[in-house]
């Protein structure tokens, strides 16, 4: 199994960059638009339409408002594993820390799935900047 994680340091409250984050169905509209172009909430999980025209199942794992931590799973014929969260932390002073890690299988998958979030992450910490305190 590999584990990715990427972290983006966002200037913006961490209660702020949490309302975004634990927004499960407004990826698209809060987090980073563009990179996913739409969700589709259905029951326990989203449909997720990435700007690549990729779509993906995210089923809903379990959101912990007091850790900021959100995570779900991707179910793909591509993976034989996925699980992952978001969590954000508090850096003082109106700054906060965005910690995005997955897990996956097969290890092969793991480089494409990496550029993705590398990707996702960028755009979050630009939308995610523009948060008003």
């Amino acid at each position: 199994m590999t584990t990715i994680i990427k972290t983006a340091d966002i200037d913006a409250p961490a209660a702020a960059v949490w309302d975004a984050v634990a927004d499960f169905g407004a990826v698209h509209t809060r987090f980073a638009p563009g990179f996913v172009t739409n969700v589709e909430l259905i029951p326990g999980a989203r449909m997720v339409t990435f700007g690549n025209g990729m779509v993906a199942k995210e089923l809903f794992l379990g959101c912990d408002h007091d850790a900021r931590r959100l995570a779900y799973s991707v179910r793909t014929d591509r993976f034989t594993h996925h699980s992952a969260s978001f969590v954000v932390e508090d850096r003082g002073g109106g700054k906060s820390r965005l910690i995005w890690t997955a897990d996956v299988l097969p290890d092969e998958i793991a480089p494409t799935v990496a550029g993705m979030m590398e990707a996702g992450i960028a755009v979050a910490k630009e939308t995610l900047g523009r948060v008003p305190a």
